[in-house]
């Protein structure tokens, strides 16, 4: 089976690894913050804080900012369930943002309205969560011009889109939002076998997000309470937090795979463009393009044209992945989810991502798909989808 996503491992990450695993440190050792500071520096941002997974630094970002129960935060229906999960461990409210029809990301529209309404009724957003699906950045320059409106933060879901930029604006920089969130597990663009990362421009953050990852431990002398002289306090519990330590094992990979990252996104780009040219007398709707924005094309997700959908997605789905072609779907909308069903959400009250999940098929994308797989993808592709017009 083609994968529609694969990691990439070499002899060079082979080794970095190795030398980890001779050294003295295997989990928060030197190579962490060597990790940290490439991320950082290679996005322009000035903290980085890694982690063992992507919804580790959601949550952990919306603790930073004081989430809590009696808060509301917002996201896009169209993304994994943990874009949404990170309130409900603050005990937060959730709510969501329908999405644009043709970025499939977060609707500014929908968004500047559901703010309006909000405000009457005295339930503004604490937090609103954007997410950069498939590698294409979000409009982040308008939802940070809402966010000073109407005095929200901003957490970038950004968990698809390390190499990403808009505008010539690196997504991680926390230009517009006071923190940025990646993703390292294996189908993503790098990877350090699972692991995260939250960046952000601010100190105080950073403090309580490194903080929070070590159970809210510190020796920082500064903010340790007073003990009595002659009792040894080399530390302290400060704040209630959690074991989300990435080890150095993960680092040095994620440190090797740093060096190729933006070969890999020039790989991403060479495939979308033949899939786009190959695509474009078929009945389908493939990835949203512009020349400010630039996508790290994590995804590679093609909408079945409605009419021709609505019978026959799911037999369109089940005649690639018998022809050997491990396709995907994302999303499922997240209010659609039974937990979230259960807390009150129904169907239909977010049509953009539900149609959006009744149309989406993800093909596969990945550097290491030579091009006699991607030419096995398009013409079984090209394939299935005459057999159904």
């Amino acid at each position: 089976m083609i994968p529609y996503g694969r990691q990439e491992i070499t002899n060079s990450d082979i080794k970095e690894v190795e030398k980890v695993l001779r050294s003295d440190f295997l989990t928060q050792g030197p190579v962490v913050p060597k990790f940290e500071k490439s991320v950082a520096k290679y996005c322009r941002a000035s903290y980085a804080v890694a982690v063992n997974s992507a919804t580790s630094a959601l949550h952990i970002a919306c603790l930073a900012l004081g989430l809590k129960k009696g808060d509301f935060l917002w996201t896009s229906p169209n993304t994994f369930v943990a874009s949404a999960n990170c309130a409900r461990y603050c005990g937060a409210s959730v709510d969501f943002v329908d999405i644009n029809p043709n970025t499939f990301n977060m609707c500014i529209k929908a968004l500047s309205e559901k703010l309006r309404v909000a405000k009457k009724k005295g339930k503004l957003p604490k937090i609103v969560i954007p997410v950069h699906f498939a590698g294409q950045p979000c409009e982040m320059k308008a939802i940070y011009k809402l966010s000073k409106k109407f005095g929200f933060k901003i957490i970038e879901d950004a968990s698809h889109a390390i190499g990403a930029s808009y505008d010539k604006i690196k997504v991680g920089s926390c230009v517009h939002s006071d923190i940025t969130v990646f993703s390292f597990h294996p189908v993503k663009i790098i990877t350090t076998g699972e692991g995260g990362m939250a960046l952000t421009n601010k100190n105080d953050l950073a403090e309580k997000m490194f903080r929070l990852r070590i159970h809210g431990i510190t020796n920082n002398k500064s903010l340790m309470k007073f003990r009595p002289k002659g009792e040894i306090w080399n530390y302290q519990q400060i704040d209630l937090g959690y074991n989300y330590r990435m080890n150095d094992i993960q680092a040095a990979l994620g440190l090797s795979q740093m060096r190729r990252l933006d070969k890999y996104i020039k790989i991403r780009h060479k495939i979308a463009k033949v899939y786009d040219k190959q695509f474009s007398n078929l009945p389908i709707k493939t990835p949203w393009k512009s020349l400010n924005f630039y996508s790290s094309y994590h995804l590679y997700p093609i909408r079945i044209q409605e009419d021709l959908n609505l019978k026959t997605q799911k037999k369109i789905y089940e005649d690639f992945r018998k022809e050997g072609i491990a396709v995907n779907l994302h999303y499922i909308p997240v209010h659609r989810q039974p937990y979230y069903e259960n807390l009150g959400f129904k169907k239909g009250t977010y049509p953009e991502s539900e149609k959006f999940h009744r149309e989406v098929i993800s093909l596969p994308m990945f550097p290491t798909l030579t091009n006699k797989l991607q030419n096995f993808v398009i013409n079984t592709v090209t394939k299935v989808i005459k057999k159904y017009e």
